[in-house]
């Protein structure tokens, strides 16, 4: 029951950190309800027992990601982000609306297709052992070469954003 009640809180506070992520005009509140998605992202992990899964949400994404953004934003110029007041027109809205609503019909079709609404029983679930080996293994279908290149983008993506804030 506790789980349950615990589970309720953080997709509250997912959901509304992420309804105002969205809809905010000012873009550092933005990236803070961002913070708060990641971080309500990262309990709902702990709350499933996945400790090494909510480590790297808030290490990587609450920690990394989001203070990338944070550093973008501080990097762009001020004169450029004071101007920037976007109403949404009629077409627009509609627009958006359509598709969401196409995607949602679309990630409905397939839990339904591929059976992912059934509840599974502990005897189909993978072992977090078999989930680290597919994570940190560099064989076929294994990850670590993705996440290894990503870790030198992100970090080419540093250096970059310091020599454009450079005043030279």
């Amino acid at each position: 029951m506790i789980r349950l009640l615990v589970f309720i809180v953080l997709a509250v506070i997912i959901l509304g950190s992420a309804v105002l992520s969205v809809t905010t005009k000012r873009i550092m509140r933005a990236a803070t309800f961002l913070l708060f998605v990641l971080f309500g992202v990262a309990g709902i992990y702990f709350l499933l027992d996945y400790t090494f899964l909510g480590a790297v949400q808030i290490a990587v994404y609450a920690g990394g990601v989001t203070m990338l953004y944070v550093f973008a934003i501080a990097l762009t110029n001020k004169n450029t982000l004071s101007g920037i007041y976007e109403r949404l027109h009629g077409g627009r809205l509609i627009a958006g609306a359509a598709a969401s609503l196409v995607g949602l019909a679309m990630v409905v079709f397939v839990f339904f297709k591929e059976k992912l609404m059934t509840v599974a029983s502990s005897a189909d679930e993978v072992p977090m052992k078999t989930i680290g080996h597919t994570l940190m293994g560099s064989e076929k279908y294994q990850y670590v070469l993705p996440f290894e290149f990503i870790s030198v983008f992100l970090l080419a993506c540093i250096i970059g954003g310091i020599l454009i804030s450079r005043k030279e």
